[in-house]
């Protein structure tokens, strides 16, 4: 048997990307609306009520008014609408116990960009004890400017932005309620993301100041945390840490990078719109429809 898909805003960039990776499945079967009919609420409800699952990527009041369109369709949202929501699973399958939960849940928030990585790298420390709830997380990080959405797409292909820039500078990013939720945090990390003068491709950094922990114990700790993670690898970091090293992959390098003593610094490396965005969300449908985690991927 085939599963029925529907991807509620399927012309986006997320959407495309989630596209390409299910169209030559054959165990996939995609609906469509017609472009004329793309923003009918008549028609996406009937194609959320002809399919199993519907992904939307949409801005997250649209998301929201498309939760109330899909009925009883299974639903993965890729917005940030419904992540640390009531009655959501959190669709990060690396965490313990998510991929359970996901393959048995209706409605799956999927994981954000920059959430991936923060978390990633928090996660595994927390519940190994290095940190504790209360220490106060450093976190940067760089991303391509595909993570902005059509807007800022469109001033770097006008050639109007910058080549690199930080945003979100009041400390108010909307992925930092879901990193703190699922990195076990009490207290709001420093969060300072920058976008670069490429497409897409993101890097991550937590900086460690204070931790008691050695750069050999976090490589322990990461790889115990990862053994089973099909799409995570901890790598050596290399003299040039790169960006875009893992674009068109569902994939993610963490590294332990700095001094090895008092200067430590742990990395993720993923491509922002693939391991953080479409990536996951076709690795969650996959457990959502009983198929191998890494189909398609």
């Amino acid at each position: 048997m085939t599963a029925k898909v529907f991807i509620d805003g399927e012309a986006g960039t997320t959407g495309l990307q989630i596209r390409e990776r299910l169209e030559a499945r054959d165990d996939i079967t995609l609906i469509s609306v017609d472009a004329a009919e793309r923003k009918s609420p008549e028609a996406r409800a009937a194609a959320f009520a002809a399919a199993d699952v519907g992904i939307l990527c949409l801005p997250d009041a649209a998301a929201i008014e498309a939760v109330a369109l899909a009925g009883d369709c299974r639903i993965i949202d890729a917005s940030t609408a419904h992540r640390i929501a009531e009655g959501w699973t959190y669709g990060m399958p690396e965490l313990p116990g998510a991929k359970a939960a996901i393959a048995a849940s209706d409605r799956v928030a999927n994981v954000g960009c920059y959430a991936t990585g923060s978390i990633a790298l928090l996660r595994p420390l927390r519940d190994a004890g290095a940190l504790s709830a209360d220490y106060v997380a450093t976190l940067t990080g760089v991303s391509g400017y595909t993570g902005g959405g059509k807007a800022l797409i469109a001033e770097y292909e006008a050639g109007t932005a910058p080549d690199h820039f930080l945003y979100a500078t009041g400390q108010n990013h909307k992925h930092v309620p879901e990193i703190m939720e699922y990195g076990r945090l009490s207290q709001t990390p420093f969060f300072q993301p920058a976008v670069g003068n490429y497409a897409q491709g993101m890097i991550v950094q937590l900086h460690l100041s204070g931790a008691d922990v050695s750069a050999t114990q976090l490589a322990e700790i990461y790889a115990a945390f990862y053994a089973s993670a099909p799409f995570v690898d901890i790598v050596d970091a290399p003299d040039r840490l790169s960006a875009t090293a893992l674009n068109g992959t569902n994939r993610m390098e963490i590294s332990v990078l700095g001094n090895g003593a008092d200067r430590i610094t742990v990395s993720a490396t993923l491509d922002n719109l693939g391991k953080g965005a479409s990536g996951t969300a076709v690795q969650n449908l996959n457990l959502m429809i009983g198929a191998p985690e890494t189909a398609g991927l």
